[in-house]
């Protein structure tokens, strides 16, 4: 079996590379690397791929955290362990591994929305100057702020547990990175960024 804290790391690295891509630290890397990616200069382009590698991740961990419950549900055993870090328990508990609207599992719910919100990234990304573009980051800012309030339900859950589950915090890191990419790209469009064609003069004027 895989190790599980090397899985973790898979999931760690993308989210702190794509928030790195996003924020201020991104400029000098994309100075950098633009010799080999040129793309990589102009500051949208390095915000959505950071979006797109942070919303990637958070599906991926997703899809891992359904799996564990399905696993757990035949009687396997993936992350269980003596110490606070412990998935199996979490994901385990029927009482709490299921939303209590719908009664389906945190893991597929996590899944719909990441996909979506790949969907958004990816459709802006394609076409960053449609006229439906800025329209699209506005909703994945609204899908990742309803996010919040359920994260905070979740982690409650795990209070009233006392166990933590490695994974699901890294989909809740996922979703709070997208709700500050989303943020940032609209002041990107208030701040007159957003067009990577412009001059750097003429961007810094338009600041």
């Amino acid at each position: 079996m895989v190790d599980q804290n090397l899985l973790l790391l898979g999931y760690v690295l993308p989210i702190v590379f794509g928030l790195v891509l996003m924020t201020k630290a991104g400029d000098g890397l994309g100075a950098s690397l633009s010799g080999r990616q040129p793309l990589l200069e102009h500051a949208r382009r390095r915000h959505m791929l950071g979006m797109n590698l942070v919303v990637l991740a958070g599906f991926v961990v997703s899809v891992h955290t359904l799996w564990i419950s399905n696993k757990i549900s035949e009687g396997g055993n993936v992350c269980s362990t003596a110490t606070v870090f412990s998935c199996d328990d979490v994901l385990g508990n029927a009482q709490y591994n299921t939303d209590p609207v719908f009664g389906l599992p945190w893991g597929m719910i996590g899944m719909l929305a990441f996909g979506a919100l790949m969907f958004i990234t990816n459709s802006v990304s394609k076409e960053p100057d449609a006229l439906w573009a800025e329209n699209y980051l506005k909703y994945g800012k609204y899908m990742t702020a309803v996010g919040v309030p359920i994260i905070a339900l979740l982690v409650s859950y795990e209070i009233a547990m006392e166990k933590i589950c490695q994974f699901c915090t890294m989909a809740h890191i996922a979703n709070m990175v997208c709700l500050f990419g989303f943020w940032r790209a609209g002041k990107m469009h208030e701040e007159g960024l957003w067009n990577d064609e412009l001059p750097e003069d003429a961007k810094e004027a338009s600041a």
